[in-house]
Formats: C-alpha cells, structure tokens, sequence
C-alpha cells in the first residue's frame, strides 16, 4: 500500500500506522497463552487506540485471550475495549 492511504487513514482514526504495524510485527512469534505477553499487548493497543483500559478490562480481556475462549489480533481487542 502507498503510502497516502496510511496518512489519509492516520488522519481519519487519529491512530499512527507505523505504530500498528510495528505492534502487527510484534504478534508474529508471540506467546499468546502467556499471560504477561496478552497484557502487554493490551496495553499498547490501548495506548495506540488513546483508549484507556481498567484493571478489570484488562484481567476479563486477558483471562479470555489465555484461556482460549478469544484469538488475539488487533480487532479483537479493539472490539473489547470498545465494549467498556
């Protein structure tokens, strides 16, 4: 993709793309039923979406992902904190 699609998309979500591709790269080789791993991408995905997540979000959010009931991938957790 060019890269006026990801400015014209920063521009309408706020969201910076470098950092979410950075965050995509990031996923690749985790460890998703480690519980530290599952909460340090809610975080950043949290930071990168400007979406604060409470210590009972997170712990439902990460209890969810671990124990297999949700895979992990940018949507999903995005449709979680947007549940809030």
């Amino acid at each position: 993709m060019d890269n006026h699609f990801f400015k014209n998309l920063e521009k309408k979500t706020g969201v910076n793309m470098k950092e979410v591709l950075d965050l995509a790269n990031s996923l690749q080789n985790a460890n998703f039923k480690d519980e530290n791993t599952v909460r340090g991408v809610i975080r950043r995905v949290s930071q990168i979406a400007n979406k604060p997540v409470n210590k009972e979000m997170e712990d439902k959010i990460v209890n969810s992902i671990v124990n297999g009931k949700e895979k992990l991938d940018f949507g999903t957790i995005s449709k979680m904190i947007n549940k809030k």
